[in-house]
């Protein structure tokens, strides 16, 4: 399994996207939150990943995409965690919560501590 974040395991759908803020349910692990919500994935992926900063918290767009590139690097290196351990499809929307600029290895613990926290779940909800 290579590190890549190819072109097919990002989220560009805007329905998909619009599915996910309405019926996605929530992990959160500051300074990120994760959105998810169990899809049919259109290519044949096992998850499609998406970024987000509010411009509330970071009027410069600059700053915004710092962040968003800190994020796409973070999950890019840690994704295994997920595909290793999941076997269903999903969409992912991280959320950049804090409201100062993180430096990459805030961003990347916060993400291991939250992709955990987001396999417990669903192996818990599997369970149920």
């Amino acid at each position: 399994m290579s590190n890549a974040f190819p072109k097919k395991e990002k989220l560009k759908s805007s329905k998909l996207i619009d599915r996910l803020f309405a019926e996605g349910k929530g992990v959160s692990c500051f300074p990120i939150k994760l959105i998810y919500l169990s899809a049919e994935l259109p290519e044949k992926v096992k998850v499609q990943a998406g970024v987000a900063v509010p411009k509330k918290n970071f009027k410069s767009a600059v700053k915004r995409n710092r962040i968003k590139r800190l994020l796409r690097e973070a999950y890019r290196l840690n994704k295994h965690l997920v595909f290793n351990n999941s076997d269903s499809a999903f969409a992912f929307l991280f959320l950049y919560l804090g409201k100062e600029m993180p430096t990459f290895s805030e961003v990347e613990d916060g993400m291991q501590k939250l992709l955990g926290k987001f396999i417990e779940t669903i192996n818990h909800e599997k369970d149920d």
